[in-house]
């Protein structure tokens, strides 16, 4: 599979990529800045210049699948956590890519639960996935809780509506169940909350709303 991989440059995306490297799949890692790139190789992919508030349709040819892991750091939620991912899902559209994999954050869904300083990027955020959710590709949503930089245990917990009390997690688990969710068929078509837990990722993932 010819994945690409919005955001490949951040702290997400980067164990994203490299996983995808190490794996069986070829990798194509978007990045805004053209300085950028040599870390992208260095890491094993195939770099491409693209800015999600501009034209990505390049960057999306010829591949199978997208992970979206992009994030604007508070910056610009409407034009990147938005209208960025919005965008990317048209593209994907427009060329027959079939899977989606998009990461999200906890509450979302109810942004009102959040400190006001979060509440905009969650309904930016929000709006992103719903527009994935009636797009015609086949989707997955992980909305994680509070994200550490610790080391990557590879055991997590996945829910529909998980207890908010200890629900943050390392951004290499993160990374890895996104990738692990592009094989896995019990993820198609659902939205599910993650944080650290005791089950083995792929585990979790057979039945990843279940709580």
């Amino acid at each position: 599979m010819n994945v690409l991989v919005a955001g490949s440059h951040g702290q997400v995306g980067q164990h994203v990529t490299a996983s995808l490297a190490n794996s069986d799949h070829d990798v194509r890692g978007m990045v805004r800045k053209e300085s950028q790139a040599s870390d992208i190789e260095s890491i094993g992919a195939e770099p491409v210049v693209a800015d999600l508030t501009g034209d990505v349709s390049h960057a999306v040819e010829g591949v199978d699948a997208v992970i979206f892991a992009a994030g604007s750091g508070g910056e610009d939620v409407w034009g990147v956590d938005r209208d960025g991912a919005i965008g990317l899902v048209d593209e994907a559209e427009s060329r027959s890519v079939d899977r989606f994999v998009l990461l999200s954050s906890i509450n979302a869904d109810q942004p009102e639960n959040s400190p006001e300083a979060l509440r905009e990027y969650l309904r930016a955020k929000g709006e992103a996935d719903e527009y994935l959710r009636e797009s015609d590709l086949t989707y997955t949503i992980v909305r994680p809780g509070p994200l550490t930089d610790e080391d990557g245990t590879g055991r997590i917990k996945t829910g529909r509506n998980l207890d908010r009390d200890g629900v943050d997690i390392p951004r290499e688990d993160v990374a890895r169940t996104l990738v692990a969710a592009l094989g896995e068929a019990e993820t198609h078509e659902t939205t599910f909350e993650l944080a650290a837990g005791d089950d083995q990722i792929e585990e979790a993932l057979r039945s990843p709303v279940e709580n």
